[in-house]
């Protein structure tokens, strides 16, 4: 298995605009499960209903704002727990039951753009904010490497993702494939190595760290 890189599709992110089309927001975009997403059948199928109930969102504004306030330089993560595994293999999707969440913010945030931001993520995450259970203000820095795929988001001392290129050695089965698709709209896609993904506040009633899974997407947004 080659080494998987999200440079290419990067590089045509642009290009990929029609002309004139009004791009109200745009950044980075890195997720991360319990759960592997570039995986065999057999692998997913033995993790169903048992792992991949957690998940870790992060978004960085790079161009842009919502609902008439800026927000470029400011990120907001959102923090997932559900009562079965969630995602969507492409046919069909899980029934992950009840999910509960917990909103980070960027406590660079004004409180208008704080606003914004918790609008932006129930919007563009509206299946996973039902039940928000907690928002807080917290330190954020994510930094996409699509290159290396080298993806770092952390969230003062509550949530990070570190992650890393797929290579040769990440292939088990030799039947991998792109299994679960990102949890949100995202555009280029592709799958990473996360070295660590945890999340240790109270929001959730429940806290995990988990290493060394094929579990983590780098992607952009748009809108």
């Amino acid at each position: 298995m080659r080494a998987i890189s999200g440079l290419t599709l990067l590089s045509v992110v642009f290009l990929a605009i029609p002309a004139g089309h009004a791009v109200e927001i745009r950044g980075q975009y890195l997720e991360s499960r319990t759960c592997d997403v570039y995986t065999g059948p057999c692998f997913a199928n033995g993790e169903m209903g048992l792992g991949g109930k957690e998940a870790v969102m992060a978004w960085k504004v790079d161009e842009g704002g919502w609902n008439g306030t800026s927000l470029e330089g400011l990120s907001v993560a959102l923090i997932v727990k559900a009562q079965k595994t969630l995602g969507n293999d492409g046919i069909f999707p899980m029934q992950a039951g009840r999910i509960d969440s917990v909103i980070l913010v960027d406590e660079a945030a004004s409180d208008l753009q704080q606003q914004a931001l918790i609008d932006f993520v129930k919007q563009t995450a509206s299946v996973y904010t039902q039940h928000v259970n907690h928002v807080e203000r917290v330190p954020l820095t994510l930094e996409n490497d699509h290159h290396n795929m080298e993806g770092v988001f952390k969230a003062g001392d509550l949530a990070q993702i570190q992650t890393r290129k797929l290579g040769e050695h990440d292939c088990i089965c030799t039947n991998e494939m792109v299994y679960y698709k990102p949890l949100t709209d995202v555009h280029y896609a592709a799958p990473a190595y996360s070295v660590k993904q945890s999340y240790t506040g109270d929001g959730l009633n429940c806290r995990w760290s988990s290493e060394g899974s094929r579990s983590a997407f780098l992607a952009i947004f748009r809108k």
